[in-house]
């Protein structure tokens, strides 16, 4: 069990009549977690945030019953809507939630970054099963606030890194635990975002190193709730520059690159190493700005021994910028531009990002290479059915708040460090920057009037 330090949060008055009321009746839901409630057992599905992530993973649940849909821009939902015509349709979670909450099971949440948290607690103290896309919260409290909470109300809840749920992983994880590569200190982790294309022709996929705000103030467009987009979030006028796909890169929505991506590719060494917290992180990085993540960054993470395992230093490079090539790949193997490279004591494994299957290095090694026992139960269907299940009574998701939440605390403390001078002593445990106080400003950030988490 965690323990948290006393933050302050304001509280609105609805707020605290439904979480008193919820309270009352918290016996009797986490002695028996919700079932399915329609009578031909299929849950009754909402979700949050439908027109981009949120449409692939309505569509791996449609074999349920899609009950609401919310987005704060109809038109960017559309197409959702169209496909589920018998669905009712909101632009606010909250009265969605107010006017069906005994008709909903399970809750999709795949709204921009900085709504993730405040959306899926809502759903958490109803009593909803949540599936929140990655990376899981905004800031770090708010990941420790949201696994808390679902071990409370003993819901299902699931991450959106689908790379958890993949053969790659679990083959990953088994070769490291069965001392493959002998013992590992040093991981590498990289990703090309936020560019995107070839080698030789690569473009931003999002802004990021952009050091002001657009100054030209323009119409927000007539499908599009602004005051419900921004949501937690200190205001700003809007500007096609955040919405609907380049808020990524702005501190105020997004994560920048590492948040991004961290969640797919730190995955399987966190899982696979059981790394836990860091005791230091360090950051070195193209310009910093106060509005956007930079263009590249690189950041290493020290954690330290985990019973018989040794301490491991792990490295991750954004922007394009990439760890030295393995001495063991041939000049005409590949080198991916996004990936893990694991260094033993007695060799190396590569893949890529999102569930990559696993090699050894040199390749050669792959050729009368005896796998080691599988150890690990495997996925039947998607990430998403993985959770359906589990909402059903079934074994706990792969990726779920337990283990999701600690590995999105790690990601965003990269975060912490691209923002902050000089090496953080980290303090796991309490959630806090021993050696620079003034680096806890991001471990939590304020919420605009009436967004209390």
């Amino acid at each position: 069990m965690h323990s948290y330090p006393q933050f302050q949060t304001v509280m609105n008055r609805r707020r605290f009549m439904h979480q008193t009321g919820t309270a009352i009746g918290i016996s009797g839901l986490t002695l028996s977690r919700i079932q399915a409630t329609s009578a031909n057992n299929k849950l009754n599905i909402a979700a949050i945030g439908v027109g981009g992530m949120g449409s692939g993973n309505i569509q791996k649940c449609s074999n349920e019953n899609i009950v609401a849909l919310c987005d704060v821009d109809f038109k960017r939902g559309a197409k959702t809507f169209q496909k589920f015509p018998k669905a009712r349709r909101f632009k606010d979670f909250r009265v969605m939630f107010d006017k069906m909450e005994k008709e909903i099971d399970a809750v999709i949440v795949a709204t921009p970054d900085h709504t993730h948290a405040v959306a899926s607690m809502e759903a958490i103290r109803r009593g909803k099963h949540v599936y929140t896309q990655k990376p899981l919260t905004h800031s770090i409290w708010e990941a420790r606030q949201l696994d808390e909470a679902a071990r409370q109300y003993r819901v299902a809840t699931q991450m959106g890194n689908q790379g958890h749920s993949s053969e790659g992983s679990r083959l990953t994880v088994e070769w490291i635990r069965a001392g493959v590569i002998g013992e590992v200190r040093e991981v590498h982790c990289w990703s090309d975002r936020p560019l995107r294309g070839t080698r030789f022709e690569r473009k931003l996929y999002w802004p990021q190193g952009v050091a002001q705000r657009p100054k030209r103030k323009q119409s927000v467009p007539e499908t599009l709730d602004w005051d419900l987009w921004i949501g937690p979030a200190p205001y700003r006028d809007y500007s096609p520059d955040y919405v609907p796909f380049n808020w990524r890169g702005w501190w105020d929505f997004g994560t920048g690159a590492l948040g991004d991506m961290g969640c797919h590719i730190i995955d399987h060494p966190y899982w696979a190493l059981k790394l836990g917290y860091p005791k230091s992180i360090e950051a070195s990085s193209t310009h910093i700005h106060a509005e956007t993540a930079p263009l590249a960054s690189l950041v290493t993470y020290h954690f330290p021994s985990r019973g018989t395992l040794p301490p491991v230093k792990m490295i991750w490079y954004d922007g394009g910028i990439k760890p030295p090539r393995p001495e063991e790949l041939e000049p005409e193997e590949e080198w991916p531009v996004d990936g893990v490279l694991y260094v033993g004591s007695k060799g190396k494994i590569m893949h890529k990002s999102h569930g990559g299957m696993p090699t050894l290095l040199p390749l050669s090694r792959m050729r009368d290479f005896q796998q080691p026992d599988k150890t690990l139960t495997r996925v039947k269907g998607s990430h998403e059915q993985n959770w359906v299940d589990a909402c059903k009574g079934g074994e706990k998701a792969c990726s779920h708040f337990d283990y999701s939440g600690p590995l999105t605390e790690v990601v965003l403390l990269g975060n912490l460090a691209i923002r902050t001078e000089g090496l953080l002593l980290w303090d796991g445990p309490n959630m806090r920057v021993t050696n620079n106080k003034s680096a806890n400003r991001f471990v939590q950030r304020e919420y605009r009037q009436g967004w209390a988490l």
